[in-house]
């Protein structure tokens, strides 16, 4: 190992708790000469707290140091599908940063936070235009609540209507993200899948046979998680309809529709949006989010609390939907992600929504062009915003697994894709190289991709020690899953 402090050093190997020093500190505080404050009882308190020891500028290089080591959407490409991690502007953090607007108290009363309450009433309004569905709440936290906020409406609607004993189906594509058949089932539904045809579309004849007087919804993604379009979508719209069901949209595709095709135009009663994927706000890690669900005049008296309306003198308050299914988190929503959301949309307006989806879906063919013939194409046509493709031929003839192929990408400088999902194809790789990739970023992870196909045919074995330039090579995850360390202890009181 290089010596400790020098330019080359492998900050990682180390933790901040190895590093200390005793007596060594960040900042002097000095002595308190007032009065003392009164300690908890002791069987509250800790006998020692044990916290690294280390100078201000120890620690800063130390922090600095492991920043270099992560990578995210500013250190290259990153072509996650199904999650678009694209580029976001950073004027959108400096708008949210506004101290009229981060400084806020979510309970100042309605006449002392008018700048915030209208810039989310315009966004709520935009947001209804772009889906096509006029009534928008946007109180959920992130994708996954938003959908079940959806799905709460649809059970509440059922339940006024006194069809909520007989209905207890909800109908789910096989390619569905696995919060939707989770979001069915926590709502109390019972899920049916509906299994994906030759195309890549919803098995029409499936659909046909299973709408009955059981079903209450039907969820769909589109474009679906196959980066494809729901072929016939409108007509399979008018049969839910005419069953009595309802349509559900999971909006997590929208950038590839975005300013083009309307959910609400499509025949949808209800969809939730991801800002954070299609508006802006970069995530990961869990978070931040959010969700805003958008639906008819049907449902809208059962949106999630609080909604925003507009008085005839122009004042926007909070309100409460008739039949609303409650609040879903404290106070209003996620502000920060929501204000770099309609920062966004105002900066770029329709035209400009409406380039991000074209050159979404142009970035994502090319990749597919570019990859055609090195790797399995399970539906060959043309996409939308993503493209799966499947690693099935280096498994069966080289002993290659897609798991092998994204850690081999580790060394070729690229994020690795999502693996194995869909579920429904075969050593998946699914690819989103985004609107915001220019064509050489799209031509390197091409070439990167063809290289790797060749190595696998060439070498084997050496895809299945990759990463070997990365900081940390292939885990044992079975044992990290069992027996995790979840903090730090001194190595040598580690039990093995």
């Amino acid at each position: 190992m290089t010596a400790p402090g020098t330019r080359d050093e492998d900050f990682g190997a180390r933790l901040s708790f190895d590093r200390g020093v005793r007596g060594r500190r960040a900042v002097d505080v000095p002595a308190w000469s007032g009065d003392e404050t009164p300690l908890p009882d002791s069987w509250l308190l800790r006998d020692s707290v044990r916290l690294p020891e280390m100078s201000q500028g120890e620690l800063v290089r130390y922090y600095t140091a492991l920043s270099a080591r992560n990578y995210g959407i500013d250190s290259g490409t990153y072509p996650l599908g199904s999650c678009t991690m694209k580029f976001n502007p950073k004027v959108n953090d400096l708008i949210a940063f506004l101290p009229g607007f981060a400084d806020a108290h979510p309970l100042a009363a309605e006449e002392g936070a008018q700048g915030t309450l209208r810039t989310l009433w315009e966004l709520r309004a935009g947001l209804a235009e772009i889906t096509g569905l006029p009534a928008v709440s946007l109180a959920p936290a992130a994708g996954a609540q938003g959908e079940f906020a959806g799905v709460l409406m649809i059970k509440a609607a059922l339940e006024d209507r006194g069809e909520l004993e007989q209905r207890r189906r909800i109908l789910v594509p096989d390619s569905a993200h696995g919060t939707n058949p989770a979001t069915a089932a926590m709502a109390g539904f019972a899920v049916t899948h509906i299994p994906t045809a030759d195309d890549g579309s919803l098995d029409r004849g499936t659909i046909e046979r299973e709408l009955d007087e059981t079903v209450a919804g039907v969820m769909v993604t589109v474009p679906n998680t196959l980066g494809l379009w729901e072929r016939g979508i409108e007509e399979v719209a008018d049969l839910i309809h005419e069953a009595g069901a309802y349509l559900y949209a999971d909006g997590a595709n929208l950038n590839a529709i975005m300013g083009r095709v309307r959910y609400g135009d499509l025949g949808f009663d209800v969809a939730h949006l991801n800002l954070h994927k299609s508006f802006s706000t970069p995530h990961g890690g869990g978070g931040p989010g959010a969700g805003p669900v958008c639906c008819n005049e049907e449902l809208a008296p059962y949106l999630p609390k609080p909604i925003l309306e507009e008085n005839d003198d122009g004042v926007v308050r909070l309100a409460v939907p008739e039949r609303s299914i409650g609040r879903l988190q404290q106070f209003h929503g996620n502000a920060g992600v929501l204000l770099r959301a309609y920062a966004y949309m105002r900066a770029l307006g329709l035209d400009g929504l409406r380039a991000v989806s074209g050159q979404a879906v142009l970035n994502a063919n090319y990749l597919r062009v570019l990859l055609d013939g090195h790797y399995d194409l399970p539906y060959d046509r043309p996409v939308l915003h993503e493209v799966v493709f499947s690693g099935s031929r280096q498994r069966r003839q080289h002993g290659v697994r897609t798991y092998d192929i994204a850690k081999r990408l580790i060394d070729h400088g690229f994020h690795p894709p999502t693996v194995y999902f869909p579920l429904i194809v075969d050593e998946a790789l699914m690819m989103e190289p985004t609107e915001t990739e220019p064509p050489e970023a799209i031509e390197a992870l091409a070439d990167a991709l063809i290289a790797i196909a060749a190595e696998a045919e060439r070498d084997p074995d050496a895809l299945h020690e990759a990463p070997v330039a990365a900081p940390i090579g292939r885990l044992d995850e079975t044992t990290a899953a069992r027996r995790p360390f979840l903090r730090w202890q001194d190595p040598g009181a580690v039990k093995r």
